[in-house]
């Protein structure tokens, strides 16, 4: 079978490409699917595993998805038209860019994590997904002249960078100080940027700073200079999982960035970064359900073949238990992505942040949970494979590496359990009140 045809296997789609209705799923959104895994097959999915082994994707492919525009569906639905169109970016694999919603990034990001690993898209697509929104909606418009044609068309990279080691989650505790100089002209930063996806081949971090005092007020964001540039030093991190990715350790030692690299106002760092968390937490959950798919069904397929005690793996009821379990939870997972994408499609920005922020941190947490679930059974009914990182069982096993990558980054998983429900009080509180005034008309 072409490896960019729908999979047979039990759990290996998602129900639209099994051949079931969807009311999500357009055939513009179907024809696009087709293109896509296309792309994605001959140009990244067929060689992911061997890149994770070598721990790079070879430069060439970020040019060959920047040359087809196929970095562009990271942003934030919808796309900044006018931006695209006016540096010749006027559509996606056929799709209009004025056309693109949130089922079609929907589609995508299940589709560029078909491998089953999250490493080689994280490798090329952090600028766009993370770093480049906030210049281009906070941005003054000189700015976004000085960045954005460059970064837009993949001529220069940028990575976003906010983790430090003692802030994580903790964003309103960032430490990187960023000093005016004597003449006002400049800020100079010193600390230190941890886990940084891509940062090792940046040009540029969209990077959250300290300007003023202690607490979420006192953030700032700027646009921070990173390859080359004086005072700035950087080194690949080891990590468990996601080994193409780019984990870049960043100090800072009195790096002098213009002040006019400021995006928005000196303060505004905080909203301007939770701004952007929907959009990344969203993109991280679906990437994550996709790699469910691949160690889930991978199992399955080991299990109708595999002999034990005389019969097959699947001829035990154990072993179909805990297919079962996990394939409920995989299957639920995606049909309440597939609702999130539809409601955000059909939402204005500022609605779906207040109607769906709480509840993307809490899908973006369960997807987590729904991975671990998935490689874990995968990985046990390997069995030694499972354990192995070559051989038949060699995907699975690199799968549960990939998984606190899905656990940590974006928020934390008991982060962003706390923060949904946090969320829905206040959410409930508003909807309160509004009841509350009416009654009294």
């Amino acid at each position: 079978m072409p490896n960019n045809s729908p999979n047979p296997i039990p759990f290996s789609e998602p129900p639209y490409l099994r051949g079931l209705p969807s009311p999500y799923i357009t055939p513009a959104h179907r024809h696009f699917q087709q293109a896509c895994r296309k792309f994605a097959t001959e140009n990244l999915t067929s060689n992911a595993l061997e890149w994770e082994r070598g721990g790079t994707v070879p430069e060439h492919v970020f040019n060959t998805f920047c040359k087809h525009n196929m970095l562009v569906p990271n942003l934030p639905a919808p796309l900044p038209v006018d931006w695209l169109k006016r540096l010749g970016i006027n559509d996606i694999l056929g799709v209009k860019v004025e056309d693109w919603d949130y089922i079609y990034s929907g589609i995508y990001f299940d589709e560029m994590a078909r491998s089953g690993l999250s490493g080689p898209l994280a490798s090329l697509n952090a600028g766009f997904a993370f770093g480049l929104a906030p210049i281009y909606k906070f941005g003054s418009i000189a700015l976004q002249e000085r960045f954005l044609p460059e970064l837009l068309t993949g001529k220069k990279r940028c990575c976003i960078a906010i983790t430090e080691p003692e802030a994580g989650s903790d964003v309103a505790n960032v430490t990187t100080a960023a000093v005016k100089s004597a003449d006002g002209q400049h800020y100079i930063l010193n600390g230190i940027k941890k886990w940084i996806t891509n940062g090792i081949w940046s040009d540029y971090a969209t990077m959250a700073v300290r300007t003023g005092g202690p607490g979420a007020a006192g953030l700032s964001l700027l646009v921070v200079p990173l390859k080359g540039h004086p005072g700035v030093s950087m080194r690949r991190l080891k990590v468990s999982g996601q080994l193409t990715s780019g984990t870049t350790y960043i100090e800072l030692d009195d790096v002098k960035v213009p002040v006019s690299n400021m995006i928005g106002k000196e303060g505004e760092g905080m909203r301007i970064i939770m701004t952007n968390f929907n959009h990344e937490r969203l993109i991280i959950a679906i990437g994550v359900t996709r790699q469910a798919r691949v160690a889930l069904s991978s199992a399955f397929s080991y299990c109708l073949k595999r002999e034990a005690f005389g019969k097959t793996l699947m001829d035990q009821p154990v072993v179909r238990h805990r297919l079962a379990k996990a394939g409920a939870e995989l299957e639920t997972m995606w049909a309440w992505f597939e609702q999130i994408l539809y409601q955000l499609a059909h939402l204005s920005k500022e609605e779906g942040d207040r109607q769906l922020g709480g509840l993307t941190a809490l899908a973006k947490a369960k997807a987590g949970m729904v991975l671990n679930e998935c490689a874990q059974t995968a990985v046990l009914l390997f069995g030694g494979s499972g354990f192995t990182q070559s051989g038949q069982g060699e995907l699975v096993e690199a799968i549960l590496r990939d998984v606190p990558g899905a656990r940590i980054p974006g928020g934390s998983e008991d982060v962003l359990l706390d923060l949904s429900v946090r969320q829905l009080v206040k959410l409930y509180k508003a909807e309160e009140k509004k009841l509350s005034q009416s009654s009294k008309i």
